[in-house]
């Protein structure tokens, strides 16, 4: 506890840090405060159906993103994860398109066209994403929750909604080139934590109205949670060191190189973009059989909706699995490292440089991610079992999956911003020894 009261202190002194730490707290009020802002003509005392639909499945994973703003009808109910979506969109067309890859190996000036076709991505992706919201809004509410009706309250709607999630990612700029860690990472936590302090008194009160034992029960669930917290931790963290070593090189009276450095291979080098890739993919049998209205096929769409079933986890896991092999298949370029290494005068210890280096990082970026991949799929279940349990869903979901994943590495990438503010300006780090280690990229 003192070393805890000594660290804020020290974060105190240094005006920077304070006026990072400051800033960020500032945008994400603002944030948290839209969240409650619902469209103009929506009456906020009938949204009870909204609630509903929103208590679970996908619509509840996008609530829970959102921080509740998506069940409320607010101006931010879209939140920030139109833009994601237009990121993942644009770093696979950097795979694959030309002058994608020619804009990434342009340093800033390719950042920054970047960083606008992502803008205007998100601009079109809201612009038919923003109709559909107000059509399901139009379909679950009752005619007397709208003040306004027909085209005026739907242009004016998709005009709100459009710049409310603009806004929403602004800010999340503003906190990265302002603030302390990832904005948009950070955006998309709070929405998550938001919704924890009501889980938690939900559970309470279950547990508690529970004859014999249910007190002992609530502590045993926390004590559970705290350990898949800490295994997380060590998937997010979990690195294969790769010695490497560099030549010497003398330039007028200077030597360079000759000292060996590291590749930190990641166990999970794909992060939460499996378990998103996977559900996203979950939805289109159970979709094409609501179109389809087959009896036949009602079966299907049962059993892959039901959370808690064999057949959701059985090929949740498989698709988490097979997804991890190939987002890191196309995230982790062996070609690539190969060819900086031998352009820095850089070799592997027994090692040739060329086709063996290539072929010696792909065998072990293959063996290290069988089991990142098949913890990240025991993770991505975990809810089911909390269920099976008897936990409460909205609480079950902290025990897994995207949502607790995103919350370990931001947490992480953040501490680790402001542990190098302190260690820069020489007072002690946050931790008594070593050092925290952030995510690779900070963001999600």
């Amino acid at each position: 506890m003192k070393r805890f009261i000594e660290t804020l202190k020290n974060i105190y002194k240094i005006e920077d840090l304070r006026l990072r730490i400051g800033t960020t707290l500032f945008f994400i009020l603002i944030y948290r405060l839209g969240s409650f802002v619902s469209l103009p003509g929506v009456d906020p005392a009938q949204l009870e159906n909204l609630k509903n639909q929103t208590s679970d499945g996908l619509l509840g994973l996008i609530d829970m993103f959102s921080g509740g703003a998506f069940s409320q009808a607010s101006i931010f109910a879209l939140g920030i994860m139109p833009y994601i979506s237009a990121s993942i969109v644009i770093q696979l067309l950097g795979i694959a398109v030309p002058y994608f890859q020619r804009l990434q190996k342009e340093g800033e000036s390719g950042r920054r066209k970047i960083n606008q076709i992502t803008r205007y991505l998100t601009v079109i992706i809201l612009v038919f994403q923003s109709p559909a919201y107000l059509q399901n809004l139009l379909y679950q509410l009752p005619e007397s929750a709208f003040a306004l009706k027909g085209a005026m309250f739907t242009v004016s709607s998709v005009i709100i909604l459009t710049a409310g999630s603009m806004f929403v990612m602004w800010l999340g700029e503003r906190i990265t080139d302002k603030g302390i860690g990832n904005g948009i990472s950070l955006i998309i936590m709070i929405g998550i934590i938001a919704r924890l302090p009501q889980s938690v008194v939900q559970e309470f009160a279950s547990r508690i109205n529970q004859q014999g034992g249910g007190l002992v029960m609530f502590l045993v669930e926390f004590v559970i949670l705290f350990l898949v917290f800490m295994a997380s931790i060590m998937l997010v963290q979990g690195t294969r060191r790769i010695p490497v070593q560099y030549a010497k090189r003398i330039v007028g009276n200077k030597q360079y190189g000759g000292v060996r450095q590291y590749i930190p291979l990641k166990v999970n080098a794909a992060g939460v973009m499996p378990i998103i890739f996977a559900q996203a993919i979950m939805m289109v049998p159970i979709t094409i059989v609501g179109v389809a209205n087959s009896e036949n096929l009602s079966g299907v769409a049962a059993a892959l909706s039901n959370i808690t079933g064999f057949w959701y986890n059985f090929v949740q896991f498989t698709l988490v699995v097979a997804f991890t092999y190939f987002y890191t298949a196309i995230t982790v370029n062996p070609t690539q490292m190969a060819e900086d290494m031998k352009k820095n005068g850089g070799f592997i210890p027994g090692v040739k440089p060329g086709k063996k280096t290539v072929e010696f990082l792909d065998t072990i970026m293959s063996r290290i991610t069988l089991p990142g991949s098949i913890f990240l799929g025991i993770i991505t279940i975990l809810p089911a079992f909390a269920m099976l349990m008897g936990i409460n869903q909205s609480f079950a979901y902290f025990y897994g999956g995207t949502s607790l994943l995103i919350l370990v590495g931001v947490v992480l990438d953040t501490l680790q911003q402001i542990e190098s503010h302190l260690l820069m300006r020489h007072y002690d780090g946050l931790t008594k020894s070593g050092r925290i280690k952030g995510r690779a990229g900070g963001g999600i």
